[in-house]
């Protein structure tokens, strides 16, 4: 069989749109399901049935409790990055920008959960954060509808795609195998990732405290490390297809946004907010000048091959 055979019959079956509707089923499930049992666990420890000493607030206020299915979710969302990585660039880092505004979204639900509300509000560090992510919430919500519009809006100049469509394949087989090795790559850091975390939780009091302040990086981190590499990769493979430099650009810009949002992971507090709203600040800034350069280089190329005519 041949090696386009197989990333075929891979690819159907790791990003096929029955598996897709397969996974988001099977998810949807597994987040209803994670939410009863949080919720019980937390019903428990208020009654007494378990004891944990210094339980995490993620255990003791309701509202965490929607902690847990959105991170399911949030798994699904990345799988959906990677099933729209070979269709769309836009559109792939796009999926990006709404998993880390929808990892704030979640990180909401947690602060909810530590607030002290008091005269002090701006002097406790919990209710800062959780004024810090609701404006951010707000923020990434406009720019990323915003990138949206500005997806709709390139450019394709009118040429003759068959001079191009040995390197357009070529590039397009390349996407699809990035995203066909991301899948067991996804679901490898997922299920490490999980089970690293609840060791970490049942070993000591200092351990968990750690594990529990850190529980928003858990997976996110390393997975968004893989995509910086594959983004890399990405760009590399596209000077096969292209050289033009706005086009080269706009890849290079993305890089950098993505490694701006994987940074973020590494800093907590306002520093952590800046960080991912400029990130996708700076992708939409890239885009807009692409457009407005493609939308030009058009205009151009017709206004030639009118003359000529």
């Amino acid at each position: 069989m041949q090696l386009s055979g197989i990333l075929e019959i891979l690819h159907t079956k790791f990003l096929s749109k029955r598996t897709r509707d397969k996974s988001e089923q099977f998810i949807l499930w597994i987040a209803l399901v994670s939410f009863i049992i949080h919720l019980l666990f937390i019903v428990l420890i208020q009654f007494d049935f378990i004891s944990i000493d210094e339980p995490s607030n993620l255990l003791k206020n309701p509202i965490a409790a929607i902690y847990t299915p959105f991170s399911f979710i949030l798994i699904y969302e990345v799988y959906l990055l990677i099933y729209y990585l070979p269709k769309s660039t836009s559109t792939y880092i796009s999926k990006q920008y709404e998993i880390i505004a929808l990892i704030i979204i979640r990180r909401l639900f947690k602060d909810l959960s530590d607030l002290s509300l008091s005269s002090n509000w701006f002097n406790i560090k919990t209710d800062m954060q959780f004024t810090y992510d609701l404006i951010a919430s707000l923020l990434l919500f406009y720019l990323i509808y915003l990138f949206h519009i500005q997806r709709t809006k390139i450019y394709r100049p009118n040429e003759n795609i068959k001079d191009h469509s040995s390197s357009i394949t070529k590039f397009i087989n390349a996407k699809k195998w990035i995203a066909t090795a991301l899948v067991p790559i996804l679901l490898i850091i997922a299920i490490y990732s999980f089970l690293d975390w609840s060791i970490g939780v049942f070993q000591s009091t200092e351990t968990n405290h750690i594990s529990f302040k850190n529980i928003n990086n858990i997976f996110f981190e390393q997975f968004f490390n893989i995509l910086i590499i594959a983004d890399v990769i990405l760009l590399l493979f596209s000077f096969f297809h292209t050289d033009e430099f706005h086009k080269v650009m706009r890849n290079s810009g993305f890089i950098i946004s993505t490694i701006l949002i994987r940074i973020s992971f590494s800093v907590s507090g306002i520093i952590n907010t800046i960080l991912i709203v400029s990130a996708i600040l700076f992708g939409l800034s890239i885009l807009y000048i692409h457009n407005k350069f493609d939308k030009n280089l058009a205009e151009e190329i017709e206004k030639a091959n009118k003359i000529e005519e």
